[in-house]
């Protein structure tokens, strides 16, 4: 039949004209935004320990990364170590897709998702942030979801709890080993 495709379209058009329109005043009116949602990389430098895995682990390449060695002369120690100071740490967000694969493979927990959107640029050159500006994003960054304590734990945790448990009943009470008469003298 010809026009049943013309029919169900009008039909579409007229069920829509009938609701009520859900526009949002974005920029007079902030959007109502999801806990946790991701807006952009949040850096804490005290937790980088400049291992370069977010950068390497980066599908995009988005993570540049500067340091330098510096010797840390340890009290007791028999050499003086080595460790990496951070130069530079720039995030291209031209090139991010967002993956968060950066925020997941971090172990030290210095990268972060922080709910800011808004820092569009006139010029690509500039969505380039560094340290400074993704310092800026660490106040934004919510805290983390409280632990249910009717869930199970985490499986460190109840890994040490069993080898806590185990270990306090293979070995001795310390009652039983030390005599007592109850007259509180041992």
């Amino acid at each position: 039949m010809k026009g049943i495709g013309l029919a169900k379209g009008l039909a579409v058009t007229f069920k829509t004209m009938t609701r009520r329109s859900t526009t949002q005043q974005y920029p007079d009116v902030d959007p109502e935004l999801p806990p946790r949602s991701r807006g952009v990389i949040a850096h804490i430098e005290e937790n980088c320990t400049v291992c370069l895995l977010c950068a390497r682990e980066c599908p995009d390449w988005a993570i540049t990364i500067e340091s330098h060695k510096e010797e840390v002369i340890v009290p007791g120690a028999a050499r003086a170590r080595q460790r990496n100071v951070l130069d530079e740490f720039n995030i291209d967000f031209a090139l991010c897709m967002y993956c968060g694969i950066c925020v997941e493979v971090c172990p030290f927990g210095a990268l972060h998702w922080s709910p800011e959107f808004e820092y569009a640029e006139y010029d690509l050159r500039d969505l380039v942030h560094s340290r400074d500006r993704l310092r800026e994003w660490v106040m934004t960054v919510p805290p983390p979801p409280a632990h249910d304590r009717n869930g199970a734990g985490a499986k460190e945790e109840v890994v040490a709890e069993k080898a806590l448990a185990a270990a306090a009943a293979s070995a001795p009470s310390q009652v039983d080993a030390c005599p007592n008469d109850g007259s509180g003298r041992i």
